[in-house]
């Protein structure tokens, strides 16, 4: 495994208070260079700042998150070790037959962090050009047409598990290894749609290569203001978030929870964080420690049924 360590150059008077005291650990379900990385070392280094402490970021990259999160529910409750997890978080648990801690009785929430879109993405050559003619082609050509994602039981695989079931269409999935080669299958037509993330989706928007047909949160995205919502293309209250939230192993003090909490939050919603945020087409969460507890039943719920219907297994 990797560490770097978040620096602080501040003598801040947070060292005065009960907590923290030494160094804290942030484990990162997921490998360097992706989309929790960019958002966890941000956070780190806002952390270390705040806390006058060294944060430590471990990579712990393995088994669609379960790797990371099983650290982490085994480590003492007492604020030094913290897990960043990604949606994967609340499907893993009906994903695998057997997983090594339990997403909900062994943490405390702390927060949502951020959340950004999937992007209904099709290649310029397919003859649909809305959410509605893309249903329609696919209704002609039963089963014929192939979608990709990151991977078996990822958030790709499983929002275009729900679309295909809402909109009553057959599809054949094919899993790569990672967003990025799911990019570039798409790309050289391989595949004829996906669910994409932003940012290695837009430049290819943008010179002509991809055509967005529309995307999975309930409100339009500033960089694709011409890009309906699914919801609006008519499925009411349709909703995929790729999203990050904060941990503590279950135990964890309260008053430490609440600090990291307000911590968290306050660096996430900072003007520099923002503005990279926005810059990869991700926007700061921040919800508080409740509603992210509730936010995740609500998506272990959801997640459930889309993979029941579908059958989908990640082992």
């Amino acid at each position: 495994w990797s560490s770097d360590v978040c620096s602080s150059d501040l003598s801040s008077g947070a060292n005065a208070q009960p907590y923290p005291t030494k160094p804290i650990r942030v484990i990162i379900n997921a490998a360097p260079g992706g989309g929790s990385d960019f958002v966890g070392r941000m956070l780190g280094q806002k952390l270390s700042a705040s806390f006058g402490q060294s944060v430590i970021i471990d990579n712990r990259p393995g088994a669609g998150g379960n790797v990371g999160a099983e650290i982490a529910a085994r480590a003492t409750p007492d604020g030094y070790t913290l897990l960043l997890a990604t949606s994967s978080h609340a499907s893993n648990i009906n994903l695998y037959r057997k997983i090594g801690y339990h997403p909900v009785n062994d943490f405390a929430p702390i927060s949502q962090l951020v959340s950004n879109a999937f992007l209904l993405t099709v290649q310029p050559s397919l003859p649909a050009k809305t959410v509605k003619e893309f249903i329609a082609l696919a209704k002609t050509r039963k089963g014929e047409l192939t979608y990709g994602s990151a991977g078996a039981g990822q958030g790709a695989h499983l929002g275009m598990e729900l679309f295909k079931s809402l909109a009553g269409y057959e599809a054949v999935h094919v899993p790569y290894g990672g967003i990025g080669p799911a990019v570039v299958a798409l790309l050289a037509g391989q595949i004829h749609v996906a669910l994409l993330t932003p940012p290695p989706t837009l430049p290819h928007v943008q010179t002509g290569k991809l055509r967005v047909l529309g995307v999975t949160t309930p409100k339009r995205m500033t960089q694709l203001p011409d890009a309906p919502t699914i919801a609006e293309s008519g499925f009411p209250g349709f909703e995929v978030n790729n999203w990050q939230g904060l941990f503590a192993p279950a135990g964890t003090p309260a008053p430490v929870i609440t600090r990291v909490h307000e911590e968290s939050a306050k660096g996430l919603r900072s003007a520099d964080v923002v503005e990279r945020l926005n810059a990869a087409s991700t926007e700061p969460v921040t919800t508080a420690p409740k509603e992210f507890a509730a936010f995740l039943q609500s998506e272990i719920i959801k997640w459930e049924k889309v993979i029941k219907q579908s059958g989908a297994r990640a082992d």
